[in-house]
């Protein structure tokens, strides 16, 4: 099956370094590895749109065909929002000289490509959903266009096949953004980030990894952003009771605007000595870092209301398949992924002494540690690599008969519903 995937996010480069961009490079390499021709329509390669060296193509898919429509030329927010717009229907155009059986887009703002490649044609279109983005940036970021982001959205929603979303927080709300009465309702699906089985292993007995250490490790890793919680990671570090924590060690992989104060949270805390913030890592060398740590942390906070977490963890797929005892929130999809005692350990969100107990625990318990590593690593073989994701899409697909063309579109919900 020829399969078009349509990338028009500004933000996000086919071969950057973004959690988004190896989530796009997992997927693609999952459609081949089951038979499927991809070609890519993106806006730009790389992390940066002007420079190559931002780039970094995974050998395996050095020969993948990839079409760059950049988004240039452009100053300020708002300008920007009508050049993605534009650029969104150059790429439709572009992909509209080849023949597809399959459309599959990541969903962005302002785009309405595969809506395009899809009435003008007879392939299906698959809407891949990772956040609910038309309200999240009315909320949280500046939206000069609402209305336009809200029809491009509705025609994307409206011409999909399926919408397949990383969550059911996100499925709710996609849900919620389908016009009521619509002739040709698109099926809505959860499709939960996966991971690469092949990529991540458990390590070798004894570590051998550029992270090399003697001592009991923790880490975390991911971008450092508030509702991470890596702050709440490390006060659990530093009450953890165990006799032997102050050779512990706790090791922070990831960049982010939050850097600053947890280098001064651990300072405040008396462990600077003990924690090392490696700052941001490519994706090829994570798995060789994450086989020098003893246990994986994901410590997000409570939830303040549920759809702060509707997000599904792609680095704690990464944790279990490296075999690693992981401690996990129980916040959004965690507790659907972590069987708590088997798979991991679930903590309640925020709570610093539950987290820290966990720690303890599994420092001092080097056989529950290995059982919950290797269940962990058995789990995700079983049900959560890349190849099961992009499996599970196809056949969801194929079970679903053709959507009948219509000749209008649903008359669309005022912006003012579509975010609430």
């Amino acid at each position: 099956m020829k399969i078009a995937y349509i990338l028009a996010d500004p933000g996000i480069g086919i071969f950057g370094s973004k959690g988004a961009s190896v989530h796009a490079q997992e997927m693609i390499r999952a459609f081949r590895q089951l038979g499927h021709e991809v070609t890519v329509y993106c806006t730009k390669r790389g992390n940066r749109a002007d420079d190559p060296t931002s780039e970094a193509v995974p050998p395996d898919l050095g020969d993948l065909p990839v079409f760059v429509v950049p988004v240039t030329g452009v100053k300020g927010a708002a300008a920007r929002e009508q050049a993605v717009a534009r650029t969104a229907a150059r790429m439709a155009a572009i992909a509209g000289e080849a023949t597809y059986d399959l459309i599959y887009e990541r969903y962005s703002l302002f785009s309405a490509a595969g809506a395009a490649l899809a009435e003008s044609t007879s392939a299906p279109l698959v809407l891949e959903v990772n956040a609910p983005l038309l309200s999240e940036q009315a909320a949280h970021r500046s939206l000069h266009d609402a209305d336009g982001a809200h029809q491009a959205t509705l025609r994307s929603f409206s011409a999909a096949h399926l919408i397949s979303c990383v969550s059911e927080p996100v499925a709710n709300w996609a849900r919620g953004m389908i016009p009521q009465g619509s002739a040709k309702a698109p099926s809505v699906r959860v499709t939960p980030n996966g991971v690469n089985t092949a990529r991540f292993t458990p390590g070798a007995a004894g570590r051998t990894g550029q992270y090399i250490t003697e001592q009991f490790t923790v880490g975390f890793l991911g971008t450092l952003k508030p509702w991470h919680g890596t702050e709440l990671l490390l006060e659990a570090f530093a009450a953890a009771p165990a006799a032997d924590r102050n050779s512990w060690r706790c090791e922070i992989l990831g960049d982010g605007p939050h850097r600053q104060q947890l280098q001064q949270l651990a300072d405040q805390l008396g462990i600077s000595h003990q924690v090392s913030f490696r700052g941001a890592a490519a994706p090829e060398t994570v798995p060789a870092a994450l086989a020098d740590w003893d246990v994986a942390v994901a410590p997000y906070p409570a939830p303040g209301e549920q759809q702060n977490h509707y997000f599904s963890p792609m680095k704690v797929y990464e944790y279990l398949a490296a075999g690693l005892p992981t401690v996990a929130s129980a916040v959004g999809e965690l507790p659907r992924l972590i069987d708590d005692g088997v798979t991991g350990v679930l903590v309640p969100g925020s709570d610093v002494a539950a987290l820290a107990a966990a720690l303890a625990q599994l420092a001092a318990d080097h056989r529950l540690r290995d059982e919950l590593g290797r269940a962990a690593r058995a789990e995700v073989l079983a049900h959560h690599d890349w190849r099961h994701r992009a499996s599970a899409v196809i056949d969801a697909v194929h079970l679903r008969p053709p959507l009948l063309p219509t000749p209008h579109l649903p008359t669309p919900l005022p912006v003012e519903e579509a975010l609430t």
